[in-house]
């Protein structure tokens, strides 16, 4: 059952917001009855058929290609571009706001001529320069003699300049062809985007219009001429030796207003934190994590007040639950606010009433790679959402804003006890799906940290989840982990029938994301000491460890594939949480491995991590391969920067009990580390990580104690 996305929810981007076809298909079906259920079917083939409103699977294979594009991101705007500078209106290229392409073609030519592009590169979330030249004057020999530079954002404008190095004046004409389809995204995915619309001339600009959309450019200053037959604005420049000119562009929805971007807010949610150290690449890194989930920032409508992130540019530029509330998680170090806004978000969409789903946080399916059928992202998101609020308060959430979202921390949890029953496992999804190893992480973490919430609020309920939890981690090392003459390694999963189902992936790395409790203790996981050094040892080794990141599935497993999503691409957010995982466990060889290959990674996609790239071998002289449809940028890599630098630092707070203990990374992977600007307790917070792997902090909250 797809559950749609409540009106609160309804801002101009949620008509993409579920990305193409490979990521979301319908929601799970009726719930199953109370109490002991029989052994539950298999899963039908049919249940990966599409979601509503997403491309047909057919056209999956000729997604418009995203790693060869500039996306300049500031939701609901973007502004999509090829290196060349060009906008053809071919494939992505454009202007978009709200999901809809306002302007697919926008070429320039001066004196007749086609600048030759000889630079591209983003130089923000929002914006990009593009360099070109041409020579103008017979006399200029090999050198050009004018640069035509093109300045775009994500907003709606650009800004084209001509600058002259010609000893003498020249006159310049410059034209600009527009055009545009004015398709949505979704049709552009599928490879039908419509055909070009005529323009009218309108005002200093050209206009487009439809039953269904419109657009409209202006141009400051106005242009000399203006050809709506073919698209054209003209001006004729006189610039003298060392002279410039500039005209602007603005493309807008049809008496529309400039684009508000809510990361553009002078209240954003995400405090301005900076990295330094002898590894030079953190700075790069944290800046442009930051600089990325202030571009993908959207607010809610109806509350203006709360705001979340979308998962991703350009296909789900919208509200995804379970990876809002897993990015939120990530940046926590840089305030509670936005967790504060995601959750009072998804609470509104709580499913409420009679039956067995009620506390759900719904969600689509998602694509689970070869070996299972797709998962219900609705049940990672409800265990989600606990675990965030618990953690939330321990970074300092407000004790109001903690109350109030309590009763829909509580409904999730009433959730998860209720579908379980008497049962002891959560199959995913229900009622018919496999019980996966990674859901019975999440739920193992939710009860523990979802206890440790209640009792803090004298709310009942919580040795009932102690209790379960007990009896999980019991039957989950029991029942989930296969011996080998390695030394073994978890179960994937159980099929429906309870054969366990052993191929090492990623996904395995949930049963180190323990969660934060009081004192900066981690909650203890589903694990044992010894299977959690085994399973560090296996994700460390080079059939997971590709040497740019944690491969979605091991390299010698059936139906491997470097370019699988879930089958063997490196996910940038499962490389994160290994880390941080294995350092918290004490396994900091393979954290720091893992690490020190997506930091390298990284710097080669520019720090704007995607969600993730192709999971070939490291060799001496390569470069990690872009998946030719992922998001870049995207939510989860994003915070996942984050994470990444401050598990260095260890820090875990108990902003309630008015402390933040310290454990970093002893061997210290990339020598010193300063991060500043942080936020713990409401307040800004600096710690400096030695060459020694020691850990002090400069700057904190008055009255914060550092615990032992």
């Amino acid at each position: 059952m797809h559950q749609p996305t409540p009106p609160s929810l309804a801002d101009d981007s949620r008509r993409f917001r579920d990305g193409p076809p490979w990521l979301a298909v319908p929601d799970d079906g009726p719930a199953p009855p109370r109490g002991r259920a029989p052994r539950p079917a298999p899963v039908p083939a049919a249940a990966a058929r599409t979601a509503p409103g997403v491309p047909s699977p057919k056209y999956a294979t000729g997604l418009p290609p995203t790693h060869t594009v500039l996306i300049c991101v500031a939701l609901p705007g973007l502004a999509i571009s090829t290196e060349g500078g060009q906008l053809t209106g071919h494939g992505l290229e454009g202007f978009y706001r709200g999901g809809r392409r306002l302007l697919g073609r926008c070429q320039v030519r001066v004196a007749g001529r086609e600048p030759l592009a000889v630079q591209a590169r983003m130089t923000g979330a929002d914006c990009a320069r593009f360099v070109g030249t041409l020579r103008a004057s017979p006399t200029a020999g090999p050198d050009p003699d004018v640069v035509v530079e093109r300045i775009r954002h994500a907003d709606g404008t650009e800004r084209i300049t001509l600058h002259s190095s010609a000893l003498h004046p020249l006159r310049l004409p410059l034209e600009v062809a527009l055009a545009t389809d004015l398709a949505e995204l979704s049709a552009i995915a599928s490879g039908a985007p419509g055909p070009e619309i005529p323009a009218s001339v309108h005002g200093s600009g050209l206009r487009w219009a439809t039953p269904h959309g419109n657009a409209s450019v202006t141009a400051d200053p106005p242009p000399a001429d203006a050809l709506a037959s073919a698209g054209l604005l003209r001006w004729e420049f006189e610039l003298p030796p060392g002279g410039t000119a500039s005209v602007e562009l603005r493309v807008r929805p049809d008496g529309g207003g400039p684009l508000r971007a809510v990361g553009h807010a002078a209240t954003s949610p995400l405090a301005p934190a900076q990295a330094k150290g002898d590894d030079r690449r953190v700075t790069g890194l944290l800046r442009t994590s930051i600089d990325d989930l202030q571009a993908l920032l959207l607010r809610d409508p109806a509350h203006p007040s709360d705001i979340y992130l979308a998962a991703g540019a350009p296909w789900r530029c919208g509200l995804a639950p379970a990876e809002a509330l897993a990015a939120a998680r990530m940046t926590l170090p840089l305030g509670t606010r936005l967790a504060a806004g995601t959750l009072r978000t998804l609470a509104r969409t709580q499913l409420h009433g009679p039956g067995p789903r009620t506390g759900m946080i719904p969600g689509p399916r998602r694509d689970a790679g070869a070996h299972l059928p797709p998962g219900c992202t609705g049940t990672e998101a409800t265990l989600l959402f606990p675990v965030l609020l618990a953690e939330a308060r321990r970074w300092g959430l407000p004790e109001q804003e903690t109350r109030e979202l309590l009763p829909a921390a509580e409904r999730c949890l009433t959730w998860l006890r209720t579908t379980v029953g008497d049962r002891t496992y959560l199959c995913d999804p229900q009622p018919g799906g496999p019980v996966r190893s990674e859901t019975q992480a999440h739920a193992h973490r939710a009860a523990l940290l979802g206890a440790d919430l209640l009792d803090a609020y004298e709310r009942p309920g919580a040795t009932g989840l102690r209790q379960w939890a007990e009896e999980l981690a019991k039957a989950f090392r029991a029942d989930f982990w296969a011996e080998d003459r390695g030394g073994g390694r978890p179960v994937a999963a159980l099929t429906p029938e309870g054969r366990p189902l052993t191929q090492l992936g990623s996904t395995a790395v949930h049963l180190l994301d323990t969660g934060l409790l009081g004192a900066g203790r981690p909650a203890p996981g589903l694990l044992d000491k010894v299977r959690t050094g085994q399973l560090a040892r296996l994700l460390g080794g080079p059939a997971m460890d590709s040497g740019w990141g944690l491969r979605g599935l091991g390299a010698k497993e059936a139906a491997h594939s470097p370019f699988g999503h879930r089958s063997g691409a490196v996910r940038v957010q499962e490389t994160a949480l290994a880390v941080a995982g294995l350092a918290v466990a004490g396994y900091e060889k393979e954290a720091g491995g893992l690490l020190r290959g997506l930091l390298a990674a990284a710097e080669h996609f520019g720090h704007r991590l995607p969600e993730m790239f192709a999971g070939e071998q490291r060799s001496d002289g390569s470069a990690p391969l872009p998946h030719p449809a992922a998001c870049r940028p995207a939510a989860a890599a994003a915070a996942s920067g984050v994470l990444l630098l401050t598990t260095l630092a260890g820090i875990r707070p108990d902003a309630p009990a008015g402390t933040v203990t310290l454990r970093p990374v002893s061997s210290a992977p990339l020598g010193e580390l300063g991060l500043t600007g942080l936020r713990v307790a409401g307040a800004p917070f600096s710690v400096r990580v030695s060459r020694l792997g020691l850990a002090m902090v400069e700057e904190a909250a008055d009255g914060l104690q550092l615990g032992v």
